[in-house]
C-alpha cells in the first residue's frame, strides 16, 4: 500500500510528461474548449484522463506514488501560472488572444469554422446580450476564456434596452 511499486523520479517524469502532452492538446483544440464545456468535452476530459492514468502511474499503485503524482501535477500547474505571470512570452504561449467573428451585422464565417463555433453559439451570444438579430451586432469577439462578447451597433445603444443609463444630480 504504502511501497512504490515505481522510482519517484520516474513518476514525476510521467506527470510531467503527460501534463504538456494534455495541456499541449487541448491548446491545439482553441478557444472553444476553455469556455464552458458541452457535455461532450466534459466526457472527452474524464475520458482522457481515465485513459492517461496508466500512462502516469505504470505499474505503480500506491499511495505513496498517487501522492507523488497529486503534488507533481500541483507543483508544475503552479510554477506554469507563476511563469505566466511573469514572462509575457510563456503568457503569449499558453493564452489565446481575441478573435473578431462578427463585425457590422454579419458574421465572418470562415472565422467561426476556424473557432469552431456554429451560429447556434453565436445566436445565443446575441441573445445573451439582449439583441435580436445580428443586424444589431457592431462587432463579436470570441475572448481568450471561450466567452463572446457582443457589442451593439449606435442605434440600438440609443433606442433600446442595451443603452447605460447614467444619472446626472441637478445642481442644487
Amino acid at each position: 500500500m504504502w511501497t512504490l511499486g515505481t522510482p519517484a523520479l520516474e513518476l514525476v517524469t510521467r506527470a510531467v510528461i503527460i501534463y504538456v502532452v494534455f495541456f499541449g492538446a487541448l491548446r491545439l483544440f482553441g478557444k472553444r474548449e476553455i469556455g464552458q464545456f458541452t457535455l461532450f468535452d466534459l466526457a472527452l476530459v474524464l475520458l482522457a484522463a481515465n485513459a492517461l492514468q496508466p500512462a502516469i502511474t505504470g505499474p505503480d499503485a500506491s499511495i505513496t506514488g498517487g501522492l507523488i503524482v497529486v503534488l507533481t501535477l500541483f507543483v508544475l500547474n503552479r510554477s506554469v501560472a507563476f511563469v505566466r505571470v511573469r514572462s509575457p512570452f510563456v503568457r503569449r504561449m499558453l493564452e489565446f488572444g481575441p478573435t473578431v467573428v462578427g463585425r457590422d451585422g454579419a458574421w465572418l464565417l470562415p472565422e467561426l469554422v476556424r473557432q469552431g463555433l456554429d451560429l447556434v453559439d453565436v445566436e445565443a451570444a446575441l441573445r445573451e446580450h439582449g439583441l435580436d438579430a445580428v443586424t444589431q451586432m457592431k462587432l463579436a469577439t470570441l475572448e481568450a476564456d471561450g466567452s463572446i462578447s457582443i457589442v451593439a451597433t449606435d442605434a440600438v445603444e440609443a433606442n433600446g434596452s442595451m443603452r447605460r443609463r447614467r444619472h446626472y444630480r441637478r445642481p442644487i
